[in-house]
């Protein structure tokens, strides 16, 4: 695949990628710690509602379970571009879970930056938008 005239890899051609991805939405389902191995220091979480979340704001709403995912199912990668040691991915998930004893359920839009860090591929950055039916 070519893309601004870079080389640009298959999905097939990103497969420890694409098992960081997995591995980051089985940790987010299981509410496990071992998530924070995934993210740069540096990693911004934009939210639908305008929300900007950094590290530390991440681990101590994790710790606290305010959020409790039963359920992610990613449903489509639409788009993936490569360069240099840095990968931008669009994807749609189906999340359901609890929100505050709140139960939901909803489609999301993601857009994630990841960049490889010592042979390691680590979330930079992640943009969510719900996507209403």
């Amino acid at each position: 695949m070519v893309c601004n005239g870079q080389k640009k890899k298959t999905l097939c051609d990103l497969s420890e990628l694409i098992e960081r991805i997995q591995l980051l939405d089985s940790y987010m389902q299981n509410n496990d710690a071992k998530i924070v191995d995934l993210l740069c220091a540096d990693i911004s979480f934009g939210h639908s509602n305008g929300w900007v979340q950094r590290l530390d704001n991440f681990k101590e709403d994790f710790a606290s379970q305010k959020i409790m995912y039963n359920k992610i199912i990613q449903t489509e990668i639409s788009e993936c571009k490569e360069y240099k040691k840095v990968v931008s991915m669009r994807r749609k998930v189906k999340v359901s879970g609890t929100y505050k004893n709140q139960d939901f359920e909803m489609v999301l839009a993601l857009l994630e930056i990841w960049r490889k860090e010592k042979s390691v591929w680590k979330l930079w950055s992640r943009q969510s938008v719900k996507i209403n039916p």
